[in-house]
Protein backbone atom coordinates (compact mmCIF):
# COMPACT_ATOMS: atom_id res chain seq x y z
CA UNK A 1 0.00 0.00 0.00
CA UNK A 2 1.46 3.60 -1.20
CA UNK A 3 2.01 6.42 1.62
CA UNK A 4 -0.47 7.91 -0.44
CA UNK A 5 -3.47 5.06 -0.25
CA UNK A 6 -2.47 4.73 3.83
CA UNK A 7 -3.34 8.38 4.07
CA UNK A 8 -6.28 8.03 2.42
CA UNK A 9 -7.13 5.24 4.42
CA UNK A 10 -6.67 6.62 7.36
CA UNK A 11 -8.29 9.76 6.91
CA UNK A 12 -11.46 7.65 6.23
CA UNK A 13 -11.26 6.03 9.09
CA UNK A 14 -10.60 9.06 10.78
CA UNK A 15 -14.04 10.62 9.09
CA UNK A 16 -16.09 7.88 9.81
CA UNK A 17 -15.23 7.60 13.59
CA UNK A 18 -15.77 11.21 13.93
CA UNK A 19 -18.93 11.14 12.20
CA UNK A 20 -20.13 8.14 14.95
CA UNK A 21 -19.12 9.70 17.30
CA UNK A 22 -20.69 12.69 16.72
CA UNK A 23 -23.81 10.64 15.98
CA UNK A 24 -24.17 9.27 19.46
CA UNK A 25 -25.35 12.52 21.30
CA UNK A 26 -28.32 13.01 18.99
CA UNK A 27 -29.43 10.04 18.18
CA UNK A 28 -28.15 7.14 20.63
CA UNK A 29 -27.59 8.67 23.77
CA UNK A 30 -31.37 8.72 25.00
CA UNK A 31 -31.78 5.34 24.00
CA UNK A 32 -28.24 4.09 25.97
CA UNK A 33 -29.77 6.13 28.95
CA UNK A 34 -33.20 4.69 28.78
CA UNK A 35 -33.25 1.03 27.84
CA UNK A 36 -36.08 -0.62 28.35
CA UNK A 37 -37.36 2.16 30.49
CA UNK A 38 -40.64 3.84 29.67
CA UNK A 39 -41.14 7.32 29.40
CA UNK A 40 -43.33 7.72 32.86
CA UNK A 41 -40.72 5.83 34.58
CA UNK A 42 -38.01 8.33 33.03
CA UNK A 43 -39.46 11.20 34.54
CA UNK A 44 -40.89 9.16 37.49
CA UNK A 45 -39.09 10.63 40.81
CA UNK A 46 -37.34 8.23 42.95
CA UNK A 47 -36.53 7.72 46.50
CA UNK A 48 -33.34 8.32 46.46
CA UNK A 49 -33.15 11.15 43.59
CA UNK A 50 -32.95 14.44 46.39
CA UNK A 51 -29.41 12.81 47.39
CA UNK A 52 -27.53 13.96 44.08
CA UNK A 53 -30.34 16.54 43.21
CA UNK A 54 -27.56 18.39 40.29
CA UNK A 55 -26.54 15.09 38.57
CA UNK A 56 -24.72 15.62 35.43
CA UNK A 57 -25.67 12.27 34.21
CA UNK A 58 -29.20 10.43 34.74
CA UNK A 59 -29.51 7.11 33.37
CA UNK A 60 -33.00 5.32 33.62
CA UNK A 61 -33.48 1.74 32.77
CA UNK A 62 -35.65 -1.29 33.53
CA UNK A 63 -36.52 -4.96 32.57
CA UNK A 64 -40.15 -6.41 32.96
CA UNK A 65 -39.77 -9.54 35.27
CA UNK A 66 -41.95 -12.27 35.72
CA UNK A 67 -41.95 -13.04 39.13
CA UNK A 68 -43.30 -11.10 42.18
CA UNK A 69 -40.98 -8.39 44.28
CA UNK A 70 -40.45 -10.67 46.84
CA UNK A 71 -38.79 -12.75 44.45
CA UNK A 72 -36.46 -10.08 43.21
CA UNK A 73 -35.73 -8.49 46.85
CA UNK A 74 -33.16 -11.07 47.73
CA UNK A 75 -30.84 -10.61 44.86
CA UNK A 76 -30.64 -6.84 45.18
CA UNK A 77 -29.85 -6.92 49.00
CA UNK A 78 -26.81 -9.11 48.96
CA UNK A 79 -24.89 -7.12 45.73
CA UNK A 80 -21.50 -6.14 45.93
CA UNK A 81 -17.81 -7.68 45.87
CA UNK A 82 -17.36 -10.36 48.62
CA UNK A 83 -20.75 -10.62 48.77
CA UNK A 84 -23.41 -11.71 46.05
CA UNK A 85 -21.64 -9.89 42.88
CA UNK A 86 -23.60 -7.96 40.30
CA UNK A 87 -25.09 -10.18 37.92
CA UNK A 88 -23.19 -9.01 35.16
CA UNK A 89 -19.70 -9.79 33.07
CA UNK A 90 -17.59 -10.82 36.07
CA UNK A 91 -14.29 -11.11 33.90
CA UNK A 92 -14.91 -7.57 32.59
CA UNK A 93 -15.40 -6.10 36.15
CA UNK A 94 -12.58 -7.94 37.56
CA UNK A 95 -10.20 -6.70 34.96
CA UNK A 96 -10.37 -3.54 37.00
CA UNK A 97 -9.86 -5.42 40.28
CA UNK A 98 -13.45 -5.63 41.61
CA UNK A 99 -13.50 -8.94 42.84
CA UNK A 100 -16.82 -10.30 41.75
CA UNK A 101 -18.20 -13.59 41.69
CA UNK A 102 -21.57 -13.16 40.50
CA UNK A 103 -23.88 -16.37 42.33
CA UNK A 104 -26.61 -18.20 41.48
CA UNK A 105 -27.68 -18.67 44.81
CA UNK A 106 -29.95 -16.14 47.95
CA UNK A 107 -27.02 -16.10 50.62
CA UNK A 108 -28.66 -15.51 54.00
CA UNK A 109 -26.26 -13.81 55.44
CA UNK A 110 -26.41 -11.10 53.20
CA UNK A 111 -29.90 -10.62 53.61
CA UNK A 112 -30.57 -8.50 56.67
CA UNK A 113 -29.44 -5.26 55.36
CA UNK A 114 -29.62 -1.25 57.44
CA UNK A 115 -29.72 1.76 56.33
CA UNK A 116 -26.24 3.18 56.80
CA UNK A 117 -24.54 -0.51 55.96
CA UNK A 118 -21.68 -0.19 53.88
CA UNK A 119 -20.88 -2.58 50.83
CA UNK A 120 -17.70 -2.89 49.31
CA UNK A 121 -17.89 -1.75 45.31
CA UNK A 122 -14.09 -3.81 44.94
CA UNK A 123 -11.07 -3.70 46.95
CA UNK A 124 -9.90 -0.19 47.46
CA UNK A 125 -12.53 1.87 45.85
CA UNK A 126 -15.33 3.81 47.56
CA UNK A 127 -17.78 1.96 49.51
CA UNK A 128 -21.87 2.09 48.93
CA UNK A 129 -23.50 3.10 51.51
CA UNK A 130 -27.86 1.76 51.88
CA UNK A 131 -29.14 5.49 52.12
CA UNK A 132 -32.76 4.44 51.30
CA UNK A 133 -34.39 0.99 52.23
CA UNK A 134 -38.32 0.08 51.55
CA UNK A 135 -38.30 -3.57 51.51
CA UNK A 136 -39.58 -4.69 48.02
CA UNK A 137 -40.01 -1.28 47.14
CA UNK A 138 -37.18 0.29 46.73
CA UNK A 139 -33.06 -0.37 47.87
CA UNK A 140 -30.57 3.27 46.82
CA UNK A 141 -27.17 3.28 47.41
CA UNK A 142 -25.12 6.11 48.00
CA UNK A 143 -21.66 6.24 47.62
CA UNK A 144 -19.01 7.39 50.05
CA UNK A 145 -18.00 10.51 47.72
CA UNK A 146 -20.92 11.15 47.45
CA UNK A 147 -21.12 11.61 43.34
CA UNK A 148 -23.09 8.60 42.65
CA UNK A 149 -26.77 7.75 43.63
CA UNK A 150 -28.03 4.06 42.90
CA UNK A 151 -31.62 3.71 42.95
CA UNK A 152 -33.67 0.36 42.65
CA UNK A 153 -37.03 0.50 42.65
CA UNK A 154 -39.73 -2.26 42.29
CA UNK A 155 -43.41 -1.82 40.97
CA UNK A 156 -45.94 -4.72 40.48
CA UNK A 157 -47.96 -4.77 37.43
CA UNK A 158 -50.37 -7.14 36.40
CA UNK A 159 -48.49 -10.29 37.99
CA UNK A 160 -45.40 -9.18 36.98
CA UNK A 161 -42.98 -6.80 38.31
CA UNK A 162 -40.97 -3.46 36.71
CA UNK A 163 -37.23 -3.17 38.03
CA UNK A 164 -36.19 0.17 37.45
CA UNK A 165 -32.41 1.31 37.84
CA UNK A 166 -31.62 4.59 38.26
CA UNK A 167 -27.73 6.03 37.99
CA UNK A 168 -27.62 9.43 39.27
CA UNK A 169 -23.69 10.65 38.82
CA UNK A 170 -21.70 13.59 39.00
CA UNK A 171 -19.90 13.95 36.11
CA UNK A 172 -16.05 15.33 36.30
CA UNK A 173 -15.70 18.96 35.47
CA UNK A 174 -12.94 19.02 32.96
CA UNK A 175 -14.41 18.51 29.30
CA UNK A 176 -12.16 15.86 28.14
CA UNK A 177 -13.21 13.57 31.39
CA UNK A 178 -17.25 15.03 30.49
CA UNK A 179 -15.87 13.60 26.93
CA UNK A 180 -14.65 10.53 28.00
CA UNK A 181 -17.75 9.49 30.33
CA UNK A 182 -20.50 10.35 27.50
CA UNK A 183 -18.70 8.71 24.46
CA UNK A 184 -17.01 5.69 26.15
CA UNK A 185 -18.26 4.94 30.11
CA UNK A 186 -22.32 5.66 29.08
CA UNK A 187 -22.26 3.22 26.28
CA UNK A 188 -20.04 0.68 28.39
CA UNK A 189 -22.76 1.11 31.05
CA UNK A 190 -25.41 0.01 29.13
CA UNK A 191 -23.57 -3.34 28.31
CA UNK A 192 -23.05 -3.88 31.84
CA UNK A 193 -26.37 -2.63 33.32
CA UNK A 194 -28.47 -4.54 30.63
CA UNK A 195 -26.52 -7.74 31.64
CA UNK A 196 -27.32 -6.90 35.21
CA UNK A 197 -30.52 -6.61 34.38
CA UNK A 198 -31.16 -9.26 32.39
CA UNK A 199 -29.06 -11.32 35.19
CA UNK A 200 -30.99 -10.73 37.96
CA UNK A 201 -34.76 -11.56 35.74
CA UNK A 202 -33.50 -14.57 35.60
CA UNK A 203 -32.49 -15.41 38.68
CA UNK A 204 -35.88 -14.19 40.35
CA UNK A 205 -37.74 -15.98 37.64
CA UNK A 206 -35.91 -18.98 38.35
CA UNK A 207 -36.83 -18.27 42.29
CA UNK A 208 -40.32 -17.60 41.24
CA UNK A 209 -40.86 -20.80 39.83
CA UNK A 210 -39.10 -22.69 42.84
CA UNK A 211 -41.62 -20.86 45.38
CA UNK A 212 -44.88 -22.87 45.77
CA UNK A 213 -47.85 -21.30 44.38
Amino acid sequence: MSKRTRAAALGAAATALAAGLGAYPVFFRRWCLTWGARPDEVSRKLPGDELLPRASIVATRAITIDAPPAAIWPWLVQMGSGRGGVYTYDWIENLFGLDMHSTRRILPQYQGVNVGEEFQLGPGRPAMRVAVLDPERTFTLRFADGNWVWIFALSAEDGHTRLISRNRIAAAEAWPARLFGMLVMEPGSLIMERKMLLGIKERAENLARQQPA
